[in-house]
């Protein structure tokens, strides 16, 4: 291809219609006709990136190998597409603010009087480019965070009307996503709300090229003909998007309305080769067709806000299909678990999982949890914050160090078997600050670990500030726990494990963070298994 084409896809009428799962659907479609896509996500809020956001204000924090705490629709991208993300693929109003100010600062405007219109605009442009001009892709898709009307929209929206001037007809194509409600009083779909979306793009100096529509019902060819005589859109870019059984049908969905073929029409690429997704469909076959089922526990203290575990939730799903096993997950506030009411809680699970996490709260009910599962056999998985409450329930109730904890929750314990790392205790800003990314981890031959990757070198995403403390490691080993992944540079220990237990793993990074549809990760297969081998062992008991 000459140049690299541009996509951008806005939405309408309400916040979480799916404008990243359309998005990630249309560029595994193109990405399946041979094409490099990527795809990346401008977000209208003023923080630099959510590392510094609750998980109940805004789902969870996706980290990217180069260290990004970035939007969890990014985690979508890289589960659709099986490639890396990275920082440029996720850009807020706060870095494109922050970027602007910077260069005024250090005098880069010459005295100009700095405003929204052009250098905000411009400093979006820049981003919205910046993977483009590497050469690497053919494609990118850019997803405009928020509503259309937004005010916080409205920079993004406009350097999105003025690259459409910029890259010209054959390099832009428009997407808008909408809803149309069904009113059940009156028995019909209604249109009303995508018009005046669509009127209010109109006006920011938008003509949407092809309409995606959000509905319960499917739609008529009466309401598309409606939507694209008031919408200035050809009825055959009107596009249904019916509420779909799983995330992982859309892509199918858009590829049987044809989205893929009017985005490459509208930017004049001939499209006759079929994309190739048998491995997807496979995917889906196993997913819906599974041989057995395992019930788990996620034992975490945002149970609340789904979102604020996603990763994990979807790598459930990539698990289980590779075992063809249907993943039953209890959400188990951490809060509410105590030793009068474990046995009630876990008992009938075969698997627990401990969720990562930050702070005080809900941390005995954790280290409650994990010492149900090691007395019980029962298959333990913990990532980050609980393989940390695993290390401190080992070491409180078989060493006996009974005051062990972490310094994270007690900085004056006298068995700080968890304990802030050395680099950083003098770190005192918030945000981009803690150990981030991708690190290299060396795993021991022999271990459940080792078996799982069956390599001895792994890279893995970290977001942390406290660590396993190596003055208690040998007490550890002695006693059946063992350092299964160590940091080759640092010799952080990455990896905890029972030896005398069916699974009990615990990692300091989030393997979760790496599942995709087409390599869920080791782990999560390895612990799918051992919890089908305890269900197994169970109905023979």
């Amino acid at each position: 291809m000459a140049s690299t084409k541009y996509i951008f896809v806005t939405g309408g009428v309400t916040s979480s219609l799916g404008k990243g799962i359309i998005s990630a659907s249309l560029a595994k479609l193109i990405q399946a006709r041979g094409y490099s896509v990527t795809i990346q996500k401008f977000d209208p809020y003023i923080n630099i990136d959510p590392g510094t956001l609750n998980p109940y204000e805004h789902g969870e924090c996706y980290v990217t190998d180069d260290g990004a705490e970035t939007d969890l629709d990014l985690g979508h991208y890289e589960r659709f597409l099986n490639i890396p993300t990275s920082q440029a693929n996720n850009v807020t109003t706060g870095r494109i603010y922050y970027n602007v100010i910077t260069k005024e600062r250090q005098g880069e405007f010459l005295g100009k009087t700095v405003q929204v219109v052009p250098h905000i605009t411009d400093e979006i442009k820049k981003s919205f480019y910046k993977l483009g001009e590497t050469g690497e892709y053919d494609f990118v898709i850019t997803e405009i965070g928020g509503c259309v009307g937004d005010i916080e929209s409205l920079p993004f929206v406009e350097a999105v009307r003025q690259a459409r001037f910029e890259l010209g007809p054959n390099n832009f194509v428009s997407i808008h996503l909408t809803l149309v409600p069904y009113l059940a009083a009156a028995g019909e779909l209604k249109t009303k709300p995508t018009q005046h979306s669509v009127k209010q793009l109109l006006e920011a100096g938008i003509q949407p090229d092809i309409l995606v529509c959000r509905s319960e019902m499917p739609l008529p060819n009466d309401i598309r003909k409606k939507l694209a005589l008031f919408c200035n859109v050809p009825m055959n870019s009107v596009i249904e998007a019916k509420d779909a059984e799983t995330i992982y049908d859309v892509p199918l969905l858009m590829r049987k309305e044809k989205l893929d073929e009017r985005v490459l029409s509208k930017l004049k690429i001939s499209h006759k080769k079929e994309p190739i997704i048998d491995n997807w469909k496979g995917f889906l076959g196993k997913l819906k067709n599974p041989t057995n089922d395992v019930k788990i526990a996620l034992v975490g203290k945002y149970v609340e806000l789904k979102d604020a575990y996603k990763s994990i939730a979807e790598s459930f799903i990539h698990a289980g299909a590779a075992n063809e096993c249907k993943v039953h997950l209890t959400w188990i506030q951490s809060e509410e678990i105590d030793e009068t009411n474990v046995d009630k809680l876990l008992g009938e699970m075969n698997g627990v999982l401990v969720a990562p996490g930050f702070g005080e709260r809900g941390i005995e009910g954790k280290i409650t949890a994990v010492k149900y599962v090691r007395e019980n056999k029962i298959p333990f998985f913990g990532i980050c914050l609980g393989m940390q409450c695993a290390s401190i329930e080992f070491a409180r109730n078989v060493l006996g160090l009974e005051d062990a904890c972490s310094t994270e929750i007690d900085t004056e314990s006298p068995n700080p078997v968890i304990d802030m790392m050395e680099d950083q205790k003098n770190i005192t800003a918030m945000g981009g600050t803690m150990r981030l990314g991708a690190y290299t981890c060396e795993l021991a031959k022999g271990s459940k670990a080792y078996s799982a990757y069956n390599h001895s070198k792994i890279q893995e995403r970290h977001r942390h500030r406290y660590e396993f403390n190596n003055k208690y490691l040998e007490q550890f080993e002695k006693a059946g726990m063992i350092a299964s992944g160590k940091n080759p540079d640092t010799n952080l220990v990455e990896i905890i494990e029972l030896k005398d237990h069916p699974w009990f793993v615990g990692t300091q990074y989030h393997p979760e963070l790496k599942s995709t549809v087409l390599n869920p990760h080791p782990l999560f297969v390895k612990f799918i298994k051992a919890a089908m081998d305890q269900k197994k062992q169970k109905v023979n008991d």
